[in-house]
């Protein structure tokens, strides 16, 4: 399953609705981030894409609706991917979320945490300096 975690109903709604569209069947539930919809992973690529980049859309629209209401409120997180194409959300404090926005692009935020989960679950033992050069033992 692939969740998707939105913090207003409306773009919530507005993301099952897309879905149900396209013949996907949602789980809606609270979470104690916000309001999931869980999606099965068995569909086509075509579908899972679109439906991964509307829901980037409304994360967007979420970003610009919390900037609106003056800050992030409370809690704010960002949506990435595993190395294996799972979405995950990462929570964090409203002041962290701001300064990162403040400094780089959505998309740049996004890749920074997907490197980070990509060298997590991947580790190199590496010497950095190697790794930046594009060096690796077998060259």
């Amino acid at each position: 399953m692939f969740e998707y975690i939105f913090f207003d109903e409306k773009l919530r709604d507005r993301f099952v609705s897309r879905a149900r569209e396209q013949g996907v069947d949602c789980i809606i539930s609270d979470d104690p981030m916000g309001h999931a919809v869980c999606i099965p992973e068995d569909f086509s690529e075509e579908v899972l894409d679109d439906l991964e980049q509307y829901y980037e859309l409304l994360e967007k629209e979420q970003i610009d609706l919390s900037r609106k209401q003056g800050d992030l409120k409370g809690l704010a997180a960002f949506s990435f991917k595993l190395p294996d194409g799972q979405s995950r959300m990462l929570p964090l404090q409203t002041e962290l979320a701001n300064r990162l926005l403040a400094s780089f692009s959505l998309d740049e935020i996004q890749r920074l945490f997907e490197d980070v989960a990509r060298c997590t679950l991947n580790p190199s033992d590496e010497h950095l300096c190697r790794i930046l050069r594009g060096e690796s033992r077998e060259d």
